[in-house]
Order: structure tokens, then sequence, then C-alpha cells
């Protein structure tokens, strides 16, 4: 029968599709040329021949012609004329080029194996790889056809050499802001100490300053984002340097959003008959709010646009929002409660 495929393929002779892929995804990582730089030769040969026994296998109609005639059936040579019934597939094997002849001509190795994983070398093309070299497929994922384990993985040597280099992970740092800083907007200069490298590759400590311009109105949790200046490494993309805006407390005043929200003591008897409230605004101004209602302990006085300048458009501002902590008397005397029932009763 010449050369056994599924031996080869260290399958057995009912293997499904799937079994095949995956014996050839194993085998053909393993002996893939540029994987074995010591024994390329011996490599070359095995790969070839995987190559070859999954084309076969893996094509139903190849396949079978392989199980009734063999390899020599495949690659042309007209079958023992007892090689099957009448019929039976012969007419596959007229002499001559007549339109049954059936010509296996093995495809190239490489070309399979970029098919299959996406590109044609284990190691991103160091070798000569198939047409095209390195990657095929652009932004195939690694391994993404085989529910997503990495095909690296199986290397043991890491990241696969001469592959895009890898980007460092970004490096967060919280910028705490006051809420004056947010409402008007600031620059904030940092001070960055990081490693960079020399044209002969040895890294150099230099510090540098970065200007961070805070818009008026910026939430916690805004990202500033300083692409690639993280320490500059050997086949690394620096990391980015992103800082995250934080809100210092505030003594008067918390943030709901685009409102700024103010608690404000009074005593039930200011409550009761009205009160204003005097307060600095975070730009500095003195604003003074009159209120005629009587405030009940869940009132809230809505003052528009002394809140929050809007990101988008700082000439909107959200709203001042007052509420109320009415201080309630622990005890009255017996007078007071007449008198208060008396004012109360109309």
């Amino acid at each position: 029968m010449g050369v056994d495929y599924y031996k080869i393929l260290q399958v057995d002779k009912n293997a499904k599709d799937d079994d095949l892929k995956k014996a050839y995804r194993k085998l053909a990582m393993k002996w893939h040329p540029d994987k074995n730089p010591n024994n390329k030769k011996e490599a070359e040969a095995k790969f070839k021949q995987i190559s070859e026994a999954y084309e076969v296998l893996s094509d139903p109609q190849k396949r079978a012609v392989y199980d009734q005639y063999g390899e020599e059936g495949l690659k042309g040579q007209v079958p023992p004329p007892d090689a099957g019934g009448p019929g039976g597939g012969a007419t596959f094997f007229q002499t001559g080029d007549g339109p049954n002849v059936f010509r296996f001509n093995p495809r190239n190795a490489d070309d399979i194996f970029a098919e299959f994983f996406g590109f044609s070398s284990p190691f991103g093309g160091m070798g000569g790889g198939g047409p095209g070299g390195g990657m095929r497929g652009g932004s195939r994922s690694f391994g993404g056809m085989f529910g997503g384990d990495d095909i690296f993985s199986s290397f043991g040597e890491g990241r696969p050499m001469n592959q895009a280099p890898r980007k460092a992970p970004p490096i967060e740092k919280t910028l705490p802001c006051s809420l004056e800083e947010l409402y008007k907007g600031t620059t904030k200069k940092m001070k960055i100490s990081r490693e960079i490298a020399d044209a002969s590759g040895k890294t150099i400590p230099v510090e540098e300053i970065l200007t961070i311009d805070i818009k008026p109105g910026w939430k916690k949790g805004t990202k500033i984002t300083f692409p690639e200046k993280g320490n500059e490494q050997p086949n690394v993309v620096p990391a980015d340097l992103v800082f995250i805006i934080d809100e210092k407390p505030h003594s008067v005043f918390t943030r709901e959003g685009n409102d700024l929200v103010l608690t404000q003591k009074i005593s039930l008897a200011e409550a009761l008959t009205g009160y204003t409230v005097h307060l600095t605004t975070l730009d500095g101004r003195s604003l003074t709010v009159p209120i005629t209602n009587v405030i009940s302990p869940n009132y809230e006085e809505v003052v528009p646009r002394e809140g929050m300048p809007i990101p988008k458009d700082p000439s909107k501002r959200g709203n001042l929002r007052i509420k109320f902590n009415i201080k309630f008397p622990t005890r009255l005397t017996a007078e007071q409660k007449s008198g208060i029932k008396k004012l109360l009763a109309s």
C-alpha cells in the first residue's frame, strides 16, 4: 500500500473530520521546520508527510481512492486489474489524459499549514513560509478556530520570535482634583521618571514633565492617556500612561452628576418661619437664596444653573440643590407646647 497515511497522522481508519484536524494540528506544530532548527531535514520530511496525509484523508474523494488503491493509485498509476469489481472506480485511472484521469498533485505543505492556522510559520514567518510568508489573514486571532486556546501555549518558548512586539499593559495613576478645580478647569503638571532606549538598545533613565489640561465639568473616572510613556524595553511597545480623575471630598458641596448638592442645618423655628441661605460658590461668588416656603424635612430648593459645568458645553450648568437638616427640639415645656398648639390651631 506504500505510505500509511492513517499511521502518519496517528488516527484509526474510521477517523472523523474532527479527529483528523486535531491530529494534523498537533503534529504540524510539532514538526514544523521552523520549530526544529537542529533537525531541519528530518522535520521537513515529516512535515511534508503529515501535510500530504491530512490532505488525502480530509478529502472524501481522495480518501476513497486511497482506501481502495493505496498511494500508488492516488498518484496516477494504473491499479492492478483485480483491484476492484467492474467499474468500481477504475475509470478514474484511464491512461492518457481523458477527462476522468485522477491526478494527485500534493499541495505545498506550507499552504496547507497557512490555510489551517491563518499564518505560514509558528514563528510569524521566520523561515520561507508559504506564499506571502508571515501573518496571513490579517486580524485573524491565533487559534480562534480552535475554541480560543492559544496555539503558542504548546511551544514552551513563550512568545514566538519575530512576531510584532507586544504592548505592555497600561500604567494607571489616580489624579485627585478638588471640586473647585473640576468646576473651573485647571492645568496640572506631573513629573515622571522613565527608562528610554538609546540607539544601541541600552536603557537610560529620563525625567519628563507631562501637562494635563483638566476641562471644566470633568467627572470622577475621566481618563487622560499619554500614549507609550512607560519604560522602553526590547521587543515591547512601551505602556500607555493613563491618569484617572478622582474627586477630593468638599466641605460644603457634594456632586451628583452635573448637580451640586448642599445640606444646610436649620432650626425648627427657621424651617417654619422662612430662611435665607448664604453661600460661596465654587468660583468664589457670594450667593443669597431666600426661602419663603415652609421647609419640611424632605424639602429641596433648586437653584437652576448653579451646578457643575456640563463638559460637552461648559456654558451650560447643572443645578444647585439645597437640602435641609432640621434640628427639632429634644423637649418642650408645658407652656411651649400650649403656645405652639394655639399658634398652629388656625
